[in-house]
């Protein structure tokens, strides 16, 4: 241009626009994640809710326990020799029983404070185990409550096959029989123990999962 003016001789040319763009999700390798972001969080989503999930059935498993345990009781009569002779059967006349009922209120405890625990971080979206050591002080913890629990139930069960069967090559009867709602209570309750003892296993296998993907 000279004075103003448009040189006819210059003529402009205007190059196209280059579009410079990046298709993630064509590529692969070392430097690109296959899975997105939100495949993630609903997976990690789904795991928080089952760990929510195993917390409050196990909270109710051991409550169950609990209550049956320390509700059986009962008075009756056997027959020995001839002779009528009253029994009375109460949970706390056996150290079995009273090492479950503890084991019981414990993991109760255990299983309403991670419930808390996991419900309020849910509801906050935040992930319910948010570190590696959270992640093994959990699985720690579930893993001694199973076997707390398991040993309890087992201790429990001897028991109270001793009185349901007696003792074989002695006069002792069968106690169940005069006392079948003590025997009943007690059966129940040592059947949510073991269940109680189930889901902590469980639990304790969703830490381990947890561990082994981050």
């Amino acid at each position: 241009m000279r004075n103003g003016r448009k040189n006819p001789l210059e003529v402009g040319i205007q190059m196209p626009e280059a579009k410079i763009g990046t298709d993630f999700s064509t590529m692969s390798g070392p430097l690109v994640e296959v899975t997105s972001g939100g495949d993630h969080r609903m997976i990690g989503r789904k795991a928080d809710m089952a760990h929510a999930i195993l917390r409050l059935l196990c909270l109710f498993s051991s409550l169950v326990s609990l209550s049956f345990m320390v509700s059986a009781e009962q008075k009756g009569s056997v027959t020995l020799y001839g002779f009528d002779i009253p029994v009375n059967s109460k949970w706390s006349f056996s150290d079995s029983f009273e090492f479950l009922v503890g084991i019981s209120a414990a993991v109760a405890a255990h299983s309403l404070l991670q419930l808390l625990l996991s419900v309020t971080k849910l509801v906050k979206r935040l992930p319910v185990i948010p570190s590696r050591n959270h992640a093994w002080l959990i699985f720690a913890g579930d893993q001694a409550f199973a076997y707390a629990m398991m040993s309890a139930g087992s201790a429990a069960a001897g028991v109270t096959n001793l009185n349901r069967t007696g003792i074989r090559h002695s006069s002792l009867p069968d106690f169940c029989k005069p006392l079948r709602y003590f025997c009943d209570r007690i059966a129940v309750s040592i059947t949510f123990a073991f269940f109680s003892c189930l889901l902590l296993a469980s639990s304790a296998i969703l830490d381990i999962l947890w561990l082994s993907k981050y």
